[in-house]
């Protein structure tokens, strides 16, 4: 009985150790709430919906739309997180978007999307996840009929 605590410790420390908090982690980081309205206006004024297209939500009229626009917000399986969407604005090749035609978002392995880390403030950037968090619905579950027989009823 006195060898449980210890194996519980050990336990915890074995899985502790896998988390590792190394010089890339995100741990501890952290930005201020953004302001939505704000954001959507950054987002007009840095012409992102000629690209991109936001569910349920009309856009100012603009130039040169891109061909096919890649659809951001509306019903979704999993939210996209902070960190997601952060990621995606300051450094978009990270993870190209899924669903479309290589040529419609990349060229030459690289995101065909304008970079604004040298013109965009953090506080622009902190408004627009703001703006485009607010625009994701999370879709109930459904259970199908192969989920009510592994869960059982």
């Amino acid at each position: 009985m006195k060898l449980i605590p210890h194996i519980a410790a050990g336990l915890c420390f074995l899985l502790l150790a896998g988390c590792s908090q190394g010089p890339k982690s995100s741990f501890g980081f952290t930005l201020p709430d953004g302001d939505a309205a704000a954001g959507k206006q950054t987002f007009v004024s840095y012409m992102c919906h000629e690209c991109h297209s936001v569910s349920g939500m009309e856009m100012p009229d603009v130039e040169f739309a891109a061909e096919r626009q890649v659809k951001l917000g509306g019903k979704v399986d999993r939210i996209q997180t902070y960190g997601e969407l952060v990621t995606s604005i300051i450094n978009p090749s990270h993870k190209l978007a899924s669903g479309y035609r290589p040529e419609d978002v990349s060229a030459e392995g690289e995101s065909k999307m304008t970079n604004y880390n040298d013109v965009m403030t953090v506080g622009e950037l902190i408004d627009i996840v703001a703006f485009l968090q607010a625009q994701y619905e999370l879709k109930p579950f459904e259970p199908t009929a192969y989920d009510m027989y592994y869960y059982g009823p």
